[in-house]
């Protein structure tokens, strides 16, 4: 266990996070009717601004009072994770985990950063490799990105290229191997998607531009009973990449 004297040399970010981990490692002990190291418990939580716990208290309501001290120093660091999120033992969520396929998502100037967060968190999670981002779309760095995708543009790689790069880039593949999704084309119900490709989603608003859809041969819809004419594009794609997946 690392040493309270240890624990004020480290940058803040990370002695917050190892704070963070030791609280909630303490919280699942309590819980299972284990033990926890109260004493050195006492003399770290004032490094993260807190007050020792009264331990006068049940098991399961001491567990209570560390795990919130745990998840709001996560929140500090804009690291709030879900309770089944797989993660290093230094709060980074564990890349090892992640199924990587040999397929690439192509985000064809996307404006909303929450929609691009979004789409990265679901690509952690259905196999995509690498997302491209072509120059225009929001960056995966804005905080609003980052809030959406809880961690996994660390997860996903991912980088920006100019139009006429991704041009280039979509050409190295058979032209059937590259996906668009648009209105207009063949049902993704029925589409046999290949094992290996490239798949380009545009905005809602404009769609594809020319240029870069005339690199795909393979245009797929998403039906659709309602009322609205098209999906949020982060729900589209995550439609898209779940049926691609499996």
């Amino acid at each position: 266990m690392i040493t309270k004297k240890k624990l004020t040399t480290l940058k803040e970010r990370t002695r917050l996070r190892k704070i963070s981990m030791v609280l909630h490692e303490a919280a699942v002990s309590l819980t299972n009717g284990g033990e926890a190291d109260y004493d050195y418990i006492d003399d770290i939580v004032p490094l993260a601004g807190f007050e020792p716990v009264d331990r006068n208290c049940e098991k399961k309501t001491l567990a209570f009072r560390y795990e919130d001290m745990s998840q709001e120093l996560l929140k500090r660091l804009g690291a709030e994770p879900s309770d089944w999120d797989f993660r290093t033992q230094d709060g980074e969520l564990d890349k090892t985990h992640r199924v990587i396929q040999d397929k690439v998502l192509v985000l064809d100037r996307l404006r909303s950063p929450y929609n691009v967060g979004a789409i990265f968190r679901s690509a952690d999670s259905f196999g995509i490799g690498k997302i491209i981002l072509v120059e225009g779309t929001a960056s995966p760095e804005h905080v609003r990105a980052q809030r959406t995708s809880r961690g996994t543009t660390e997860t996903v790689a991912w980088e920006f290229l100019s139009e006429s790069d991704t041009i280039a880039f979509l050409k190295t593949y058979d032209p059937k191997d590259v996906l668009a999704l648009e209105l207009g084309g063949q049902s993704i119900n029925e589409f046999e998607f290949p094992q290996r490709g490239v798949a380009i989603m545009g905005s809602e608003e404009f769609g594809i531009s020319p240029e870069v859809l005339a690199c795909s041969a393979s245009r797929i819809t998403i039906p659709m009973g309602g009322s609205k004419g098209s999906l949020n594009v982060s729900v589209a794609a995550g439609i898209l990449m779940q049926r691609w997946f499996s």
